[in-house]
């Protein structure tokens, strides 16, 4: 990772992070609490937020348009809330969102959590609003293109913790031995995984059963590690 100075926005220091980064780090924090599974599977990341961050997630209700939040204090993480209104709905696809909802919000806490330690003490970031008591980073439910995920205009700090979804409900090590053998095939003299273009759609369904996460999630993530092209290959 590497910091910079700000040059606008609430924080006086950015940190950028490379997209190996982000998943040396998930893979390791989801080892670390041993909720990386051994085989393919949903991962347990309520759980993961309790064994990490050692808080419960809650759901209250919470304006409308926004998915949730996470407040920090100089020690981290100090509560993650989560809008009511998705449990309330019942819905399979509501109970995936929960969980993209949840891992963005760990996004934030794994990222973000030491610019509040050092003392930035941004307040919450929501719009143009400005409350130095109430230091959290709120989320609100963006417009959504369906091949480039959520769109933050600019807010370096919600797209860092986008790659953080991905990264820790769908692992790498996973989407591999997930894919590999029917539709991710190893070719070439190096034996290198490639997707073809006509195996892409079977690629998502097969992301978003095996991982419990809404299509466009899986899409999002096959795009991230396979980028679409004539012969995708996965590199280690």
């Amino acid at each position: 990772m590497r910091t910079y100075r700000a040059q606008k926005g609430p924080f006086q220091e950015r940190p950028f992070y490379k997209q190996e980064e982000v998943e040396s780090l998930c893979q390791e924090e989801l080892a670390k609490h041993n909720l990386l599974p051994a085989s393919p599977e949903p991962i347990r990341i309520e759980r993961f937020i309790e064994k990490r961050f050692k808080v419960t997630p809650v759901y209250e209700e919470l304006p409308s348009g926004v998915l949730g939040f996470t407040r920090f204090n100089t020690n981290g993480v100090e509560a993650i809330v989560i809008s009511r209104s998705l449990s309330e709905e019942e819905s399979r696809i509501a109970e995936r969102r929960i969980t993209t909802t949840l891992a963005h919000e760990a996004g934030h806490g794994l990222l973000h959590a030491h610019l509040f330690v050092v003392g930035s003490q941004p307040g919450q970031l929501f719009g143009d609003e400005y409350d130095p008591k109430a230091p959290k980073i709120l989320c609100r439910d963006e417009p959504t293109d369906s091949a480039q995920g959520p769109k933050y205009n600019g807010k370096w700090w919600e797209f860092q913790a986008n790659l953080v979804i991905g990264a820790l409900l769908l692992p790498k090590i996973l989407v591999v031995k997930s894919l590999e053998g029917t539709v991710l095939k190893s070719t070439g003299s190096f034996g290198l995984p490639q997707l073809k273009s006509q195996d892409r759609g079977r690629a998502v369904k097969v992301l978003s059963d095996t991982f419990n996460v809404n299509p466009v999630v899986a899409k999002i993530r096959l795009d991230q590690l396979l980028p679409e092209n004539e012969s995708a290959q996965l590199t280690f």
